[in-house]
């Protein structure tokens, strides 16, 4: 059995405590480092408030279950409250376009909450804005048959969340690592002949075949010539189409439908939300775009602050 090309890779639920508990523990000692000095200046130890979480901008909310873990590394009294009439399972992933859209509420000791603050906020900015930026590439795909794919260009520590909000977003998630799939890209290809690309890809796929059936199996090629050849290879997934123009993808996707080879056809290499819609026009059925990753900008949200007695 072959990879599914048409399935995340990653579960749709948000990832466990117990695979972000190191970055949350990390976020927390850089930040507070056991004393938030300006709160213990200025607000008594006893004193209790409530947190609004506010969207601020039209985008996708994501990242909300990591709230109260990000709580309970500063305070267990710390409670993440969902608001009325605003379940937190139908907020998360959901594109808000009204401004100032309540997310979520954090009731608690005021110095733990404000202390927590700056970190929770962090966080839901950052999947946020990778969410809400793979939306707009996915709307500009929209009658077609293309879907937008991640990259490996995350955030050392935040991929598995940076992949979430990908998914959130409506974009498909690539090879997690370079442990789970098999990408021959152009630097592993040096110094091998055009004309014996064909013989040496063979035995290499059927190697990774053999030991593990469903592993994503891609080769990149920088030319018709190289597509040609690796066209000529059966049982690969996902050929990678480097960096060409749409009318040479246009002629990719003919070739590929004229060999009978069922590998999809991915287009990498400076995409943009501009040029989106005619990538996907070509025929491919991959569009790769790293920028949602590593050139997302943060959605604006903020905690706005109320006194209990």
């Amino acid at each position: 059995m072959a990879y599914n090309h048409g399935v995340n890779q990653l579960a749709n639920t948000f990832p466990p405590f117990e695979t972000l508990a190191s970055l949350i523990d990390l976020a927390w000692r850089e930040d507070l480092n056991g004393d938030d000095v300006t709160s213990r200046f200025l607000v008594p130890q006893d004193q209790v408030g409530v947190g609004t979480l506010v969207q601020r901008g039209a985008g996708v909310s994501c990242g909300l279950p990591m709230v109260q873990m990000i709580c309970n590394r500063y305070d267990q009294r710390l409670i993440a409250e969902p608001i009325t009439g605003w379940p937190v399972d139908q907020i998360e992933g959901r594109f808000n376009y009204q401004p100032r859209t309540p997310l979520l509420r954090v009731r608690g000791p005021m110095r733990s909450l404000l202390s927590a603050e700056r970190v929770i906020l962090n966080f839901l900015q950052h999947m946020g804005g990778i969410a809400t930026l793979t939306n707009k590439f996915v709307q500009a795909t929209r009658g077609t048959r293309a879907k937008i794919f991640d990259t490996r260009k995350t955030i050392p520590g935040h991929r598995l969340l940076e992949k979430y909000a990908v998914r959130a977003g409506g974009g498909m998630n690539h090879r997690i690592g370079l442990y789970d799939g098999l990408l021959v890209k152009d630097n592993h290809l040096a110094g091998v002949p055009l004309a014996q690309l064909t013989d040496y890809l063979r035995p290499i796929v059927e190697r990774s075949r053999a030991e593990a059936p469903n592993r994503l199996v891609e080769i990149e090629v920088d030319t018709l010539d190289q597509l040609r050849q690796v066209l000529k290879v059966d049982r690969i997934d996902v050929i990678l189409l480097d960096n060409m123009d749409c009318p040479t993808m246009q002629q990719a996707v003919r070739l590929r439908d004229e060999s009978g080879n069922h590998a999809q056809l991915e287009a990498s290499g400076g995409i943009t939300l501009e040029t989106t819609p005619a990538v996907a026009q070509t025929g491919v059925e991959r569009i790769a775009v790293g920028a949602i990753t590593h050139s997302a900008p943060a959605l604006d949200i903020g905690l706005d602050i109320e006194l209990t007695t």
